[in-house]
């Protein structure tokens, strides 16, 4: 049977890097195409991006063996693991922006609040996911979380937070938003998304408002 490329390069790695070492303790490691993806799958490990697969499979899950505790957990594990730039990249490549931004709307309270939250954490001063969220559809999704009078505060705040995320430095978001609000009534002059005095404006009437929710 013939060996696997990758082992093929693990124990080159290996052999490189321990003579290096034997003969001058200060010398650089060598270049490899060993990354932490090939090392992962050498060692038998999922890759970050197998990992966050099976999050949401967990939060998308209806078999009733998985409770609202376990997504919770999953949802957890997924919003630390998209704090990573790559892995938030990953997140179209996966196909994950529309099973993520659907959570937006389940009857539970508490998924709802972690779906606002990974969304902010995913697209923050990351231009690449602002325009996969805003190609995705999700703002006014967002808008429609964070102004709802009878959607408990927490919820209502995360939904900020992922707006205010959204929308910093992305002019096609902010205008979205500023749509969005003012068909809710919620008039007011269109900031410039660069103007970070102008977006902090906004989305501070918005937490306000949301201290206001009607839910407990």
């Amino acid at each position: 049977m013939a060996q696997d490329p990758r082992l093929n390069e693990l124990l080159k790695w290996s052999i490189e890097n321990s003579d290096n070492s034997r003969n001058d303790p200060n010398a650089a490691r060598p270049a490899t195409n060993l990354t932490p993806e090939v090392m992962a799958a050498l060692m038998g490990g999922p890759s970050d991006a197998d990992l966050m697969k099976a999050a949401m499979e967990v939060i998308t899950s209806d078999h009733p063996d998985v409770s609202l505790e376990d997504k919770v957990i999953a949802f957890d594990n997924f919003e630390q693991l998209i704090e990573n730039l790559d892995n938030a990249n990953n997140i179209a490549n996966l196909g994950l922006w529309k099973p993520l931004l659907d959570q937006l709307h389940h009857d539970e309270r508490e998924l709802r609040k972690m779906a606002a939250w990974c969304v902010g954490t995913a697209v923050q001063n990351n231009e690449k996911t602002q325009d996969k969220l805003h190609a995705a559809g999700g703002l006014p999704t967002l808008v429609q979380v964070a102004i709802k009078d009878d959607e408990h505060e927490d919820v209502r705040r995360k939904a900020v937070y992922a707006l205010s995320s959204a929308c910093r430095n992305h002019q096609p978001s902010m205008d979205v938003c500023h749509e969005e609000l003012c068909k809710h009534g919620h008039e007011y002059e269109k900031p410039d998304a660069a103007d970070m005095e102008a977006v902090d404006k906004v989305m501070h009437d918005l937490r306000e408002k949301a201290k206001a929710s009607k839910a407990s």
